[in-house]
């Protein structure tokens, strides 16, 4: 069955009140991590009374929407929890609240990432409306629980526990108007220095955990900020980006360097009069291709004043073990692994034709976005870390990213989306199956 561009892109025009309608009563309730039940609940009244086939809420609390019985199954994944709204005297609306213009939706969670779940649920109702379905495949749209605090986690339940895995995952977190086939990992480390305490009228009795730790974060400043020349003792993360250092260089110049930061600070001293006897840091990494948790781990521990100090350090990775609003505790490491789809990629090509026979071949967007969009590859990568970690990076199943909203107002006060960009993402979502399938 030839598709009709032009049909499902008035479909989706015609759903953009809806949409809209959608997005409000979504955002309307705040859905910080682990606390996402009414986004869940609202997420699965909408796929009923839209008629999917099958709609589920998982023992972790994610819920799933069937659409179609065909034998390739494709998912679009949208994580609908949230951040805080931070300082609220930063906000120009109620974040709750929000607002709505002609063109936009204000409200915590519009463009990170409550908006890909809007577009993905009423992609699937296009499907159906226009008969797109057929044998060859069955949709999956996902809103998944607990990524801003744990990307990833969700689908390693998805995937390990539910027992449900995908041909691919389209992520509809927010690509400005592009298409996004990779991001760079992450890992949460954590040093800890031990030290001896004594009183502070004498300090050289005992032995300063903070002043050892002060010298080992000179040493992860370098590593973030020197080059790689021969002569230089610590060698700084750019180094990756070379492949006489790194046999992926060309994905990781794709991505960009890795880099990483002292994120957090912890002592303990008996009293503000006494030298501290321990010191740990956390640290945020941030990986390329061709880095791992343990090549990661192995560099810090291999650092001049890690290696000085020797047994008084130790380098560790975080474990997430935090309930989800449905009670469920389900650990895993903090780790966030790079994953990159091959430009060549059957998934790749099938999601640029699909873009490219329903909009051209430039980014589009609101008369707002349009302009700084045009000036950006259409294929581009995402500068923060999606559920992709896990789908793509630790359990190979190709990821794509296509979906509604700006990457700039993640976590931003004063949070928006556009109408446009939802209507966009149905439009293409819509097509997506049955373009890929085809052959």
């Amino acid at each position: 069955m030839a598709l009709d561009y032009k049909k499902v892109k008035e479909a989706a025009k015609g759903y953009e009140q809806d949409m809209t309608k959608f997005l409000r009563e979504i955002v309307q309730n705040p859905g910080e991590s682990c606390d996402e039940k009414l986004h869940i609940e609202r997420i699965a009244q909408e796929m009923r009374s839209l008629n999917f086939d099958k709609v589920e809420i998982d023992p972790m609390g994610n819920v799933l929407g069937y659409m179609g019985n065909g034998k390739t199954l494709i998912a679009f994944d949208a994580h609908i929890d949230t951040v805080g709204i931070g300082n609220k005297e930063n906000w120009k609306f109620d974040p709750y609240k929000g607002f709505e213009s002609e063109t936009e939706i204000g409200g915590r969670g519009t463009s990170d990432q409550c908006g890909g779940i809007v577009s993905a649920v009423y992609g699937a109702k296009i499907m159906k409306d226009l008969g797109l379905l057929s044998d060859k495949y069955t949709v999956l749209v996902t809103g998944t629980v607990q990524e801003e605090d744990c990307d990833g986690l969700c689908w390693q339940y998805i995937i390990n526990e539910d027992h449900v895995h995908p041909e691919f995952v389209v992520s509809t977190e927010p690509t400005d108007g592009g298409i996004y086939r990779g991001q760079r990992g992450r890992m949460e480390i954590r040093v800890d220095v031990q030290g001896v305490s004594c009183h502070g009228s004498a300090p050289e009795r005992g032995d300063n955990a903070i002043y050892k730790m002060a010298d080992i974060l000179q040493d992860v400043r370098a590593l973030n900020e020197n080059d790689a020349s021969s002569d230089t003792e610590i060698k700084g993360l750019v180094k990756m980006l070379d492949k006489n250092y790194n046999e992926a260089y060309e994905e990781a110049n794709f991505l960009g360097r890795g880099t990483v930061t002292c994120s957090q600070i912890f002592y303990t001293s008996p009293s503000r009069c006494a030298v501290a006897d321990s010191c740990s840091v956390s640290l945020d990494r941030r990986m390329t291709a061709g880095e791992t948790w343990r090549s990661c781990l192995d560099e810090i521990r291999g650092l001049p004043h890690v290696k000085k100090y020797g047994d008084d350090v130790k380098v560790s990775m975080y474990e997430y073990s935090r309930p989800s609003y449905t009670g469920l505790v389900y650990p895993i490491e903090c780790y966030f692994p790079t994953w990159v789809l091959p430009r060549n990629h059957k998934v790749t090509k099938a999601l640029e034709k699909a873009y490219k026979d329903l909009f051209g071949e430039t980014r589009i967007g609101a008369i707002e976005t349009v302009e700084e969009r045009k000036r950006r590859p259409l294929v581009d990568k995402w500068t923060f870390s999606t559920n992709g970690v896990s789908i793509m990076g630790r359990n190979g199943i190709p990821v794509i990213g296509f979906g509604p909203g700006a990457e700039a107002q993640a976590h931003a006060p004063n949070e928006k989306t556009w109408k446009q960009d939802l209507v966009t993402c149905a439009a293409l979502y819509a097509t997506l199956p049955s373009v890929y399938t085809e052959e």
